[in-house]
């Protein structure tokens, strides 16, 4: 793995000759904010270009020093700690195996994330599982890593706080391993399975796509899944705790999901005939076909329930952080230039959007329940990019521009 300093000035430089090749349009507030990032004096917020509306263009080579910066500081973050092949915080540890397979695509590599069972045993059977899954799995490219869990427990793969060290581990991944952000996989079998049932819907902004492998569902919800692809992988006879008959009734749900929403819900749904809890291997078809999705951190519909642990943010929305709880929900759209909220269950949402999603040179209209709440000009600029790419430490999701609506009062 390369030093930290050395992806710090690396990506700097690319920044900057970037800009260096639009010179005939580049405007003074992004050339200062490049001269800025070079050698940074005081806060970024607190500087004339933060806050300068820009337009398209301006934007887009804007957004290329906001990108250097973030991985600048995921770099000092994770860099000693990707170094030693372990995400960390105050009190938990996921230690991490990594295998890299085939070349390196134009588009950056992929990531699958495969998770391993056990659950509430000894450390000494969570281990054996955890060497096991290391090997359990083979893509033909990208990079593959089965981390062991922080705990011993039946809820070691959805328990709160994995949330947070799965997202390192993927922020480390782009940084210092070169995946492609749209092109992470989430894969588990047995106790690993029952995690990808609870974290592929908890997380589903984060998956290009998902499979579950012989694990068993509990309270988890399928409705998230609107955009993400997800299988379903069964043995006929793997009974303990009715597994199979779980897995042929969500498989049911998700027929119905997808049937009432063409297009969406795409999954498939795999009982292997004459296997119990182990499949002989047959499960590892689903590498073949989660590589073939992409993540679109921007779609136009989102279904967003939350779970048992709850997140305030999904794809381009966030809620109140002191309303989230479980089984509250929203359902919101785009069309033009037109966000229409079809059902939300929080008094305020605030929205964030790029180019991707409205044209944010014409005014962006919210309605809920049929009403307009606001119409307003929205202006992109390197404040708010550097602020939401901050805040959701995902590359695809610094967002130029933030709406904030009151629903009720």
């Amino acid at each position: 793995m390369k030093s930290v300093n050395t992806f710090i000035i690396s990506f700097v430089a690319t920044a900057s000759l970037f800009l260096a090749g639009c010179a005939t349009t580049a405007t003074t507030q992004v050339a200062d904010f490049d001269k800025w990032a070079k050698a940074p004096v005081g806060d970024l917020l607190e500087q004339p270009f933060a806050v300068h509306p820009l337009d398209k263009q301006q934007c887009v080579e804007a957004s290329y020093i906001v990108d250097s910066l973030w991985i600048r500081d995921v770099a000092k973050r994770l860099g000693n700690k990707w170094g030693n092949m372990t995400i960390s915080n105050d009190s938990l540890r996921l230690a991490c195996a990594v295998r890299t397979f085939g070349l390196c695509p134009p588009d950056g590599r992929s990531l699958y994330i495969s998770m391993h069972g056990g659950g509430n045993c000894p450390k000494e059977v969570n281990d054996e599982q955890w060497y096991n899954q290391i090997y359990l799995y083979e893509p033909v490219e990208g990079i593959y890593v089965a981390p062991r869990a922080p705990w011993n427990t039946s809820d070691l793969w959805h328990k709160k706080g994995l949330d947070e060290l799965l997202e390192e581990l993927i922020q480390a991944c782009v940084v210092f391993e070169g995946v492609n952000p749209n092109k992470v996989y989430l894969l588990g079998y047995s106790a690993g399975g029952d995690g990808v049932w609870r974290m592929a819907p908890r997380m589903a902004d984060k998956w290009a796509a998902a499979s579950m492998m012989a694990g068993h569902p509990g309270e988890s919800s399928q409705v998230n899944l609107y955009n993400l692809p997800f299988m379903i992988w069964m043995g006929e006879h793997d009974h303990y705790y009715d597994r199979n008959i779980l897995a042929k009734e969500k498989g049911a749900v998700m027929d119905s999901l997808s049937a009432a929403n063409p297009g969406k819900y795409i999954h498939q749904t795999n009982i292997i005939a004459d296997k119990g809890h182990w499949m002989d291997r047959v499960d590892t078809l689903a590498l073949g076909w989660m590589s073939q999705y992409r993540r679109n951190p921007y779609p136009k519909r989102i279904v967003w329930r939350q779970e048992l642990v709850t997140r305030e943010h999904f794809y381009w929305l966030s809620a109140p952080a002191d309303e989230v709880e479980q089984g509250k929900s929203v359902i919101a759209s785009v069309e033009g230039n037109v966000i229409n909220i079809e059902h939300c269950d929080y008094s305020s949402l605030t929205i964030y959007l790029n180019d991707r999603l409205v044209n944010l040179d014409e005014k962006v209209t919210v309605v809920y329940q049929g009403k307009t709440v606001a119409k307003k000009r929205l202006f992109r600029t390197i404040g708010t990019m550097h602020e939401t790419l901050g805040k959701r430490n995902d590359r695809s999701f610094a967002f130029p521009a933030v709406m904030h609506v009151e629903l009720r009062k």
